[in-house]
């Protein structure tokens, strides 16, 4: 079967629903078959897959839309119920004094996880501290350690350490004092009897207020079947997706939760540490049906702005030069992927090798901006100077003509900036915004 990504599948699905002309009990059953594709092959559970479009057909032929409203808008309507239902409740995350043990096999993200998790918190007010429980991957210690120095959050570990439990006594009699405090523990290719003891072991020495599995949106459908083994082992109490931000077999993933009867906490976006967002059911149902997430774009632009020590009246002030150009492209990459951004506009089905080019483009400039002088960024004028220009291309290791071929779009960009900085209504409904 041909993967389709999740979101992408039940736009077309509801596309054709839309475009039929009588909404009868065949067409329903039709609509239902596109959806069980779409589902399969985003590798949600088969049980999960029928038992959703049987919910679905019989609200939808034993029951009449509301006065006012369409057929059509009234079967969209019930697979956004439907579909939020399936993927669980929003979730709130406990903002006071926590013990959180992280779970999950080899390439789940796990690791990056627990430091995203602890700068999460942290920067909420609460002091967080991350131990490192991983005793089997050599590396675990010394990545859990940096990335707890880019988090700014305590950390412990002993990096030639066998016993698990013991390290995380060790951890805890040192955090005392800290709030939030996370372990991260050992991965395998599979839950096998060495593992499922070590496990039980860290659990009885932490005492943890919640026991969640981190789990990879690329996993396929193996992680429902994960998810009830580590349940087994220790009782989920939630999950953790990584990597939604580019896979289309997300659907695995979000069976898993529903395996272990656990609830989804949080979804990983992207690489960063700040790439870690609490899970909103019906935000994540609006991307992937396609409706706008105006105040995710809003958030994102204003955490874009704080940490690139954008000040928007400046903004609004200052000339586009090359300078501020860079200061926004910087900010634009810290909004994570562009089709995340995309998404979140209500833009989700932009084609891939528009985004791939765009993010490349993104990159290459940075690259060549990085490579000029300040009076160059400033004064764009300079760069009428070929001997400038073949400098830049030699120090950015691009060519000539990537260097020419920017500028020129650098000079729409200027009168389109130019025209924004005149709209005093845009002006006041940005700084609305941030």
């Amino acid at each position: 079967m041909i993967s389709m990504d999740l979101g992408e599948g039940l736009r077309q699905a509801i596309a054709k629903l839309t475009r039929a002309t009588i909404i009868d009990a065949n067409t329903i059953r039709e609509f239902n078959k596109e959806l069980q594709k779409t589902l399969l092959s985003a590798d949600v559970e088969v049980r999960l897959v029928l038992n959703f479009t049987k919910d679905i057909e019989e609200k939808a032929l034993k029951s009449k839309p509301p006065a006012g409203l369409s057929p059509k808008d009234y079967i969209t309507n019930i697979v956004y119920d439907e579909l939020v239902d399936l993927v669980g409740p929003t979730y709130t995350p406990k903002l006071a004094r926590q013990r959180i043990l992280l779970m999950g096999l080899y390439g789940s993200g796990k690791t990056t996880t627990a430091a995203k998790l602890a700068k999460f918190y942290q920067d909420r007010g609460l002091s967080a501290a991350l131990i490192c429980c991983d005793v089997t991957r050599p590396a675990a210690y010394t990545q859990l350690e940096t990335l707890a120095k880019q988090a700014n959050v305590a950390f412990f570990g002993q990096e030639d350490g066998k016993d698990a439990a013991k390290i995380v006594k060790l951890g805890l009699e040192k955090f005392k004092d800290k709030q939030v405090v996370i372990c991260d523990t050992s991965g395998r290719n599979a839950l096998d009897d060495y593992l499922i003891k070590e496990l039980r072991d860290v659990a009885e020495a932490f005492k943890p207020d919640e026991k969640v599995l981190v789990v990879s949106a690329d996993t396929g459908q193996v992680a429902g079947k994960q998810a009830r083994e580590f349940d087994k082992t220790v009782k989920i109490s939630g999950v953790i997706l990584t990597k939604m931000d580019g896979s289309g077999k997300g659907g695995g993933a979000l069976s898993a939760s529903a395996a272990a009867q656990a609830k989804v906490m949080f979804i990983g976006t992207g690489e960063k540490l700040n790439n870690l967002e609490r899970f909103d059911s019906t935000k994540f149902i609006g991307g992937l049906l396609g409706v706008p997430d105006i105040n995710s774009l809003i958030t994102h632009v204003q955490n874009a702005i704080k940490e690139s020590n954008m000040n928007p009246e400046e903004m609004e002030a200052e000339e586009l030069n090359f300078e501020t150009f860079y200061s926004q492209l910087k900010a634009m990459g810290s909004m994570g992927p562009l089709k995340n951004i995309f998404g979140m506009m209500g833009a989700a089905d932009v084609p891939k090798d528009m985004l791939e080019q765009g993010e490349e483009k993104l990159k290459k400039y940075k690259v060549i901006i990085s490579s000029m002088t300040i009076e160059e960024r400033k004064n764009e004028r300079l760069l009428h100077d070929h001997k400038r220009i073949s400098r830049i291309a030699k120090g950015s290791g691009t060519s000539e003509k990537e260097i020419h071929s920017m500028i020129s779009e650098f000079n729409k960009m200027k009168k389109v900036f130019g025209n924004i900085k005149n709209d005093r209504g845009f002006r006041k409904r940005f700084m609305n915004m941030t």
